[in-house]
């Protein structure tokens, strides 16, 4: 994938994720877009400061790079208390969650990010740990083994996950707050593609911010991953302003087309209109066909395309739908006949 447009940050240098701290924002305050969610985490931090309580255990689920490990923060900056970071995968045995949960002091949060890829051992651990502040831990080994049980602080976990559906009914159940993050409007990421600007330096013209946030998907860390680079464009090709021709010559210079499609989205719908008269077509032999793997099409790429309207989900697979055909210049009847 292109590089820029990868919502997920996984390929960012250590530089660049110094960045991406530096622009996150550290409050409620400071945080754009997300409303509803926000407006009811406020009421709920709120009430929770007020009784002296730890924050209900909190879910946020939705695409990559919209605010959820943002919103970690913020909760632990608002709750006034500190958090520890992990993800799903490190978490390989009891023993790992076991010193972070013991770690924690009154009220901290505990951040799990991709925890539907927690094990299903370390999963069941977790559950007396969110439900009664509890965990047992096996002491010695064989014929003297024994369980102890070992009391917990209070605290809160706050689990994100892209894959909301992957979750067991079990570990859904014990999240007393749950959100939907939604993708970003144009006029919202401008905002945040100002707001970067500013604490970056780099004047910019509200032309060329509307069209770098029109090619982000929806997602503000592309947004600010996008603006990274056109400012690099401004110091080397320009005077150092962004401006529009320099923000419309670095997006194309990046193929990074006018609805924020990059290389890969347009080759997955040429292939299902060329090689697959239009779908309906599996995700696996999708994944085949461009060399991509089926779990990153429908993390990664799927989502955006549907939201745009290029392809449904179907029964059978996934179709194309007429504005993918019109996006890539194509007619529906002449796509077959081109081909023998």
């Amino acid at each position: 994938m292109n590089e820029n447009l990868d919502p997920s940050g996984e390929n960012l240098s250590p530089q660049e994720l110094d960045i991406e701290k530096q622009l996150r924002p550290l409050s409620f305050e400071d945080f754009t877009g997300q409303d509803q969610a926000l407006e009811n985490l406020q009421i709920f931090v709120q009430a929770a400061n007020q009784r002296g309580e730890a924050l209900d255990h909190t879910l946020f689920h939705g695409p990559p790079g919209l605010g959820k490990t943002t919103l970690a923060h913020i909760l632990a900056n608002e709750l006034d208390v500190n958090i520890r970071v992990t993800s799903g995968p490190v978490l390989d045995k009891p023993g790992d969650l076991a010193g972070l949960l013991t770690n924690l002091d009154e009220r901290d949060v505990l951040f799990i990010d991709e925890i539907h890829r927690l094990s299903p051992i370390v999963e069941e651990y977790l559950y007396s740990a969110m439900e009664d502040y509890k965990i047992d831990i096996m002491i010695e080994s064989g014929p003297n083994a024994r369980s102890v049980q070992i009391n917990l602080n209070p605290f809160t976990l706050v689990g994100a996950t892209t894959r909301s559906g992957l979750l067991t009914a079990p570990m859904r159940a014990r999240f007393g707050i749950s959100s939907r993050l939604q993708y970003y409007s144009t006029r919202l990421l401008t905002t945040i593609i100002q707001r970067s600007a500013r604490i970056l330096n780099v004047p910019i013209a509200m032309e060329a911010a509307i069209e770098i946030a029109g090619r982000s998907r929806g997602t503000p860390r592309i947004a600010n991953a996008l603006l990274r680079r056109i400012r690099d464009f401004a110091q080397i090709k320009g005077n150092g302003k962004i401006d529009i021709e320099i923000a419309r010559f670095g997006l194309n210079a990046l193929n990074v087309d006018a609805f924020g499609l990059d290389e890969m989205d347009n080759k997955i719908l040429s292939t299902i209109i060329e090689k697959f008269k239009g779908g309906p077509v599996g995700i696996t032999t999708i994944a085949t066909a461009v060399s991509e793997s089926p779990e990153t099409i429908e993390e990664v790429y799927e989502p955006f395309l549907i939201q745009q309207g290029f392809i449904m989900r179907t029964s059978r697979g996934r179709e194309v739908t007429e504005a993918a055909y019109k996006h890539l210049g194509k007619n529906r009847g002449s796509t077959q006949s081109e081909l023998f």
